[in-house]
């Protein structure tokens, strides 16, 4: 088990690999203080996007005090920072976030010079964060540069105007209006649907994801209209719908094809051990029988009804397998469920609950026991 963290990218190898770029663009930066505040006596306890907001901070203080000016700066330190990371964009984009972030913390009275900027670091560190206070304060206006960003020649570029535009993006500000109507939103997904680039098409498919999770009729609409039209498209209406399809939806079920699981039976459901120490894995165990006289296509998952700190259980769904059954046929079906203690799932003991579902029904659940190492 390796101890490093995702905050420890910012170590001092990468802060003198920045130094060094930033010293091409701007000579009169003072690497060596900018180093020493960055690791300050609170560094060690700060995470990551503390460690990333510090940094921020700090190149605001070395800096021209002229934001225009500094900004200047930060856009031919984006072109420095794409020719030293030719081979693997992520090595050094993803620490660089605190770009953008500068963009946002200190350019929202200057929207002109700022959308300039968010349109050059974009293209090496992603900007859909810094993006959506601009949305809130400049609705109209960012909207349609957002819909003019996605017709760029660059595909990051365009993948903002996707990616800041969700209305529940993860860790970042919500956009409310959006969730009530995104309306907004979708001129700029029916121009992205079909994009040459596969990370543009995932942006689109997990905007529309987040859609189908206030306005899911809305989401079925759209996929009953791009479903059949490309391979591509297919699988962009396929990946917005996973919430839908976990939760079951019956249009969302008949778009893929999923019908009535009512001559599907499930038997036999059980784990070994049914009592499982956090930290271990178990094997759970069913068989599927199908009735009748014709072939199905089934959407197999399970849930975990995992034990919260305060008792209550919380509903986790993992898929199976999506695949043609044999009428006629009965198959029995084994998977293991680990119980590592995660950064993103925390277990606590108590009785859990396994259940078994066809096409979005569940058909069988059993509880088993989770207990202390």
């Amino acid at each position: 088990m390796t101890d490093f963290f995702l905050k420890d990218i910012y170590n001092k190898q990468f802060l003198k690999t920045f130094n060094n770029l930033m010293l091409k663009v701007f000579p009169e930066f003072d690497a060596k203080a900018f180093t020493k505040k960055v690791f300050d006596k609170d560094w060690e306890a700060r995470e990551l996007k503390e460690r990333m907001r510090h940094i921020t901070v700090l190149l605001q203080e070395f800096l021209p005090s002229n934001y225009k000016r500094a900004t200047s700066i930060l856009k031919k330190l984006t072109k420095e920072l794409q020719k030293a990371n030719t081979d693997d964009r992520e090595d050094l984009s993803f620490p660089c976030m605190f770009l953008p972030d500068f963009v946002e913390q200190y350019g929202l009275d200057d929207y002109d010079t700022s959308i300039k900027a968010i349109e050059a670091i974009t293209q090496f560190t992603s900007a859909e964060f810094a993006v959506r206070p601009f949305i809130k304060k400049y609705p109209d206006k960012m909207m349609a540069q957002m819909l003019a960003w996605a017709d760029h020649k660059n595909e990051w570029v365009r993948r903002l105007a996707s990616e800041g535009s969700r209305p529940r993006l993860p860790w970042g500000m919500a956009l409310g209006d959006f969730k009530k109507d995104p309306t907004p939103v979708l001129p700029i997904l029916e121009k992205l649907k079909n994009d040459s680039s596969e990370t543009v098409r995932r942006s689109v498919a997990n905007n529309l994801n987040d859609i189908s999770k206030d306005n899911p009729e809305l989401v079925l609409k759209i996929g009953k209209k791009w479903i059949g039209k490309t391979p591509e498209m297919d699988w962009v209406v396929k990946h917005a719908s996973r919430t839908l399809l976990k939760q079951g939806n019956t249009d969302a079920m008949l778009l893929f094809g999923f019908g009535d699981p009512k001559n599907v039976t499930i038997a036999d459901l059980a784990i070994v051990p049914n009592t499982i120490k956090i930290g271990d894995k178990a094997e759970f165990s069913f068989t599927i029988s199908i009735k009748g006289k014709k072939d199905l296509k089934l959407r197999l998952e399970y849930a975990i009804y995992f034990v919260k700190a305060n008792g209550s259980l919380s509903k986790k769904v993992f898929q199976i397998s999506e695949r043609v059954f044999q009428a006629g046929s009965t198959e029995t079906i084994r998977k293991q469920q680990h119980f590592k203690q995660l950064s993103t799932r925390k277990h606590y003991p108590g009785t859990h609950q396994l259940g078994v579902s066809v096409n979005g029904r569940e058909l069988e659940r059993i509880e088993f026991d989770l207990i202390q190492d």
